[in-house]
């Protein structure tokens, strides 16, 4: 009918834009969220390529020498060798050999050096790497990158996984109301009760698996409740609304009400959490990992090296800590200001 009128009268009036290309619009004003997108996104294609293998695929390889130090330290910062370098025969070598006696394992001795070193015997070992080295010689910066994919894989599923618990009990309770608001409020009481770090920690202790499925599934299973809270009330608001009794008086079902008619609106709100949670999820993991309730061993992160760090610092070596903390300040800032624009821009109220 608007168009017809607009049409009639000669002038043309343009489509109002949705709440979304209103938020980009806002958005691409914003430089501090411009740049800020522009590191998730340098991130993300980071833990993509670590993911696949085009980088840091040999993070376990030990090429430099124990705590060998960055190389815009200089040469003359590499670590002191504790003793002469061996000679490629001389690691096959053994004290009975220098008495007349062969030893029949030796060969065999030598062959598992080289594997656990994971560098051939005659490979020498950098006395200087691009970010250092750790205790074993593995590349700190490698480490770093490998511990992005770790760390933002852990905060990107165990925040989808929480938004998403979040958003559908939230969406049972306020629009539902009565006893499945009642049980709903229960749990969330329940979980809001205790510390949430005491609660992830108390968790993991019981669980007593180490792994990056494992701080999944108990981030994501307690991370809910922030969520939940925002969308109940914000389906309370909706579902008295005119459009909401309007699909109800042509016959629309209780769940399309819900998930196609109410969701869309109440979608800004959802997304603001997730990003928010893949912040909180990421200090989390770090936390869990470096208490010794994250990862496992077997597996890097942020976490697992500020671990290894402590004992690295007393001894003067800081490029560890460094690497990790700088990777992560670096990522949770972006996430910071990038949620806080984007909030800023989906809130209909600054409009």
């Amino acid at each position: 009918m608007n168009t017809g009128v607009a049409a009639l009268s000669g002038v043309y009036r343009p489509a109002s834009a949705g709440l979304w290309a209103l938020a980009w619009r806002q958005l691409c004003r914003d430089r501090v969220a411009l740049v800020s997108l522009a590191i998730l996104l340098f991130y993300l294609v980071l833990m993509a390529a670590s993911g696949v293998g085009l980088i840091a695929a040999d993070w376990p390889r030990e090429v430099g020498v124990s705590y060998a130090p960055p190389g815009f330290m200089g040469p003359e910062a590499a670590a002191p060798s504790v003793g002469p370098a061996l000679e490629p025969d001389a690691v096959a070598a053994s004290p009975s050999e220098d008495m007349g006696i062969v030893d029949p394992l030796a060969e065999a001795l030598a062959e598992i050096r080289k594997e656990l070193a994971g560098v051939s015997a005659t490979e020498a070992r950098a006395p200087t790497l691009s970010f250092g080295a750790d205790k074993w010689g593995r590349d700190v910066l490698k480490k770093a990158i490998k511990g992005t994919e770790t760390s933002m894989l852990v905060g990107l599923v165990a925040a989808a996984l929480a938004v998403f618990l979040g958003t559908v009990f939230g969406a049972q309770a306020g629009y539902y109301g009565g006893r499945a608001d009642d049980f709903f409020n229960w749990l969330y009481s329940v979980f809001t009760s205790i510390p949430y770090l005491l609660l992830v920690l108390a968790i993991a202790a019981v669980l007593d698996q180490k792994g990056i499925l494992t701080v999944i599934l108990i981030l994501g299973l307690t991370g809910w409740t922030g969520t939940f809270r925002l969308v109940r009330a914000e389906y309370l608001k909706h579902k008295v609304r005119e459009y909401v009794l309007a699909a109800d008086a042509i016959g629309a079902s209780n769940r399309r009400r819900m998930f196609v008619h109410i969701f869309p609106n109440v979608s800004h709100v959802v997304l603001v959490q997730l990003s928010l949670h893949v912040v909180l999820f990421i200090k989390s993991e770090v936390i869990l990992s470096f208490l010794g309730f994250g990862v496992g061993v077997d597996t890097v992160s942020w976490g697992s090296m500020l671990n290894e760090a402590q004992s690295e610092l007393l001894l003067g070596k800081w490029w560890q800590l460094t690497a990790a903390t700088i990777a992560m300040a670096v990522l949770v800032t972006a996430f910071s200001l990038f949620a806080d624009a984007l909030r800023d821009a989906l809130d209909p109220r600054l409009k």
